[in-house]
Parts: C-alpha cells; structure tokens; sequence
C-alpha cells in the first residue's frame, strides 16, 4: 500500500539550492518536504571554495561561520604567465569581505539541518522516482522509494521544486532537457594531506597548467588549489567545452600531470599523500536547462544550469536561486489556485533573468574567448602585471559588485550586465 504525505511544497534534493529554499520556505510558515535520496554525512565533487557571494547567503541563513571547520580566506591568488598575483576580495556594502572553504561532506548536512531548524521536515533515503500530474499536467507531487526497504510514499505539494543537481532525473521526468548551446564544463577534484599549503588563507587559481613533458606546451583548462585548514588541500582543475580537448581528455591524467611540476614540499606530487580518489562532475552554465517554472515546478541550482560560467561556482548561485524561488512561492501561494497563482509562480524565471541573464550571457563570450589557448595566454601575459585591471576582472569574474553608490567599476560591470540581451 502506497503512503501518501501532504505539504505546501515538495522540495527534491538536500544540496544547497534545496536547503536553501526549504530553509527560508519553512521560515515564512509553509509546510515544507525536503526530500534526499543519500543519508548524510555523503561525499560530493566540488571545489569547496566558497566566495563572498556564497557567504552571503550563508549569512542569510543564520550560518555560524565563525563556528569550527570553516576556514576563512582573504581572496584570490592569481598564477599565470610567470606571474603571482594576491588580489584581497573587495570591499563592498552588499557582501561580506571574505571567502570559506568547507568539505561538502559536512556542508550540505549543515544547510540541511538549518532548514529543519526553521521547520522544514527533512527525508533521508528518499528517492523520487518522477511526477504526480492531475488531468492538466500540472505537477502536483512526488512518487518517491523511501527508507531501506523502499516502501512507496506519494508527497502530495500545491509546488515542487527540483534540486536534485546535473543529473536533474525530476525536470527530465518532465521533458526538460538539456541545451547544448550553453556552455559547460567538467571538473576533477582531489584531496591531498599538504602542511605546507592547507592553512593558505588564499584561494588559488592557475591560469595555466604545466605539463611534466617541459617545455612551453600548456595543459588546457585551469586549475585550483585551496587549503581546508585540515591538513588537507583541495586540488583540482576544469575544462570548458569550448576547449578543443573538450571530452578528448583524461582529466584525471591530466590532472597528476599538472601536479607532478609542483614543489614536492607541497606534498602533491606524492601518491602516498592523496586522501581519496580522483572525482570528476559536469558543471552545467549559463541555464543550460529552461524554463526554469512550467506547470508547479521550479528548477533550482545545478537542475537549471546555474553554475556561473566565468568561475564554474554552483553553490552561491543555487542557493540565491533556492531564496528566490521560495519568495516567489511565498507570494503565489498567498493568492487563489487558478491564473492568479500561475501569474505569481511565472515571476520566478523572470527574476532569475534580471538577476543572472545578462551576466550569464557574458560569462558565455568569455568561455568562447578563452577556450583559444593563444587568447588565454595573450589576456594572461598582459593583463596580470596590471593589478588595477586584475581586480577589476576579479569583480567581473566572481560578480562582486553593489548594485548602487558602487565605484566605477562596479558601474561598469553593472552596465554590461545590463545592456548584454538576456540568455
């Protein structure tokens, strides 16, 4: 016998997007299902480096960060062209002025835990298996295998929201697909036991990765290393799929080529320091998955595509995502089943737009520019000995600005965000 649940909104997916929006559902009184298909603590790829951007929304949803396990970073050091360049997050009134690092393995149960804190009702083990359409084929819940024994349970919702990550088995349940024409990446992540790096209270980007061949060949992608304040970094590297060796790669390959040059006091060229095995994940941008509302369900996160395309962040992105979708909830469930309601929920993909569509187009032009190595290592050569104009790209890459009383760089990021057409 199936089991049937009832709630004002089904959220799929306990990653940041999903805790986010069940976290500040819950706080304005709905009745929230928060509906996780791994138990916690569970391992998940990513960088773990967190931006100002991040910050805030950890912020907004009563995060201790000062609490122990976060680790705290000024900014972004910058390597490149034979050159090292520390630039300090800037100094803004609408985010904080300093990053984190976190392992996901703990991350996302924190987030989790807030958003039962707040009242949302969280379900471990829970794996949803697709909609529950009325005659319309308007979604309106969840079947779901729960528990060990994978008992059936209907969730019942007036809303679903879908961040269940890249994957995203919920939105293609519905016929949501991917859109080729939006850039993407893949990423690989290792976890490496380096006292010589952990404690770095910089974040790490390489610009350019060297190849234990020698020589002036480059290694296409970037490469990241950030200290977790444990013992450990996490070292990784990312290829756009404007780059010509685009899936013709092994990344993990690759990624113990680009380690092997480093300093052996780092400790990373050592296979007797690595903790765990090479992981890789696709990193979905630019909203790459639209429309982002169609017939009670909202996508959030990685489910849409929001992984910002001039750094590959996903967490700041899905979580600003969950808050504005859980806004636009707020206000539709407030209103009558019928159009009204429909008119209120069809604000969310014009919200995401204002915010994110002309940045994101932006980001696009500047995965195509710089999946051209000679254009990289032209921008690399020349833009990194100028620092004014490095801090500048710092605020246009992790979309650091205020939106008024900003400096003149603020305002000119802020106008090409406008002026560039919406993805």
């Amino acid at each position: 016998m199936t089991e049937t649940r009832e709630a004002d909104v089904v959220v799929i997916g306990a990653g940041p997007g999903g805790s986010a929006a069940a976290f500040h559902l819950a706080r304005h009184g709905l009745r929230v299902e928060l509906l996780e298909k791994s138990e916690f603590p569970r391992e998940k790829v990513c960088g773990d480096g967190l931006t100002p951007r991040a910050v805030k929304q950890l912020v907004n949803m009563g995060v201790d960060t000062d609490e122990p396990g976060w680790v705290r970073n000024k900014g972004l050091r910058v390597i490149g062209g034979g050159m090292r360049l520390e630039l300090d997050w800037p100094e803004l009134a609408s985010f904080p002025s300093y990053g984190l690092t976190r392992t996901r393995l703990d991350f996302d149960e924190i987030l989790a835990r807030a958003a039962v804190k707040a009242g949302a009702e969280l379900r471990t083990g829970t794996n949803v298996q697709g909609p529950i359409l009325d005659d319309d084929g308007r979604v309106i819940g969840v079947k779901a295998l729960a528990g060990p024994d994978k008992q059936p349970v209907e969730y019942r919702a007036q809303v679903v929201v879908a961040a269940d990550g890249v994957s995203g088995r919920f939105p293609l349940a519905m016929g949501l697909t991917k859109r080729d024409d939006r850039p993407i990446g893949v990423a690989v992540r290792r976890y490496y036991h380096s006292p010589a790096k952990h404690d770095d209270d910089y974040l790490e980007s390489w610009l350019e990765l060297k190849s234990r061949e020698g020589g002036d060949a480059l290694l296409p992608g970037y490469g990241w290393i950030f200290g977790m304040g444990d013992g450990r970094v996490n070292v990784g590297l990312g290829v756009l799929n404007s780059s010509t060796a685009f899936g013709k790669t092994n990344y993990r390959t690759m990624l113990t080529d680009w380690l092997s040059t480093t300093p052996p006091e780092w400790g990373m060229n050592d296979e007797a320091n690595a903790d765990g095995p090479i992981l890789g994940a696709a990193l979905p941008m630019g909203f790459n998955r639209v429309p982002h509302y169609t017939r009670g369900a909202l996508l959030v996160g990685d489910a849409g595509g929001m992984v910002n395309p001039f750094n590959g962040e996903g967490i700041a992105y899905a979580m600003e995502s969950g808050e504005i979708a859980a806004d636009v909830i707020v206000h539709a469930l407030a209103r009558p089943a019928g159009p009204e309601r429909e008119r209120a929920l069809a604000r969310y993909p014009t919200e995401l737009q204002a915010r994110f569509g002309g940045y994101y187009r932006l980001g696009g032009w500047f995965v195509k520019l710089i999946g051209n190595p000679r254009i990289m290592r032209v921008a690399t050569k020349h833009g990194l000995p100028h620092p004014t104009l490095m801090r500048f790209v710092l605020k246009l890459l992790a979309n650091l600005t205020d939106p008024r009383d900003g400096d003149a760089m603020d305002k000119i990021i802020n106008t090409l965000t406008k002026v560039a057409p919406t993805v």
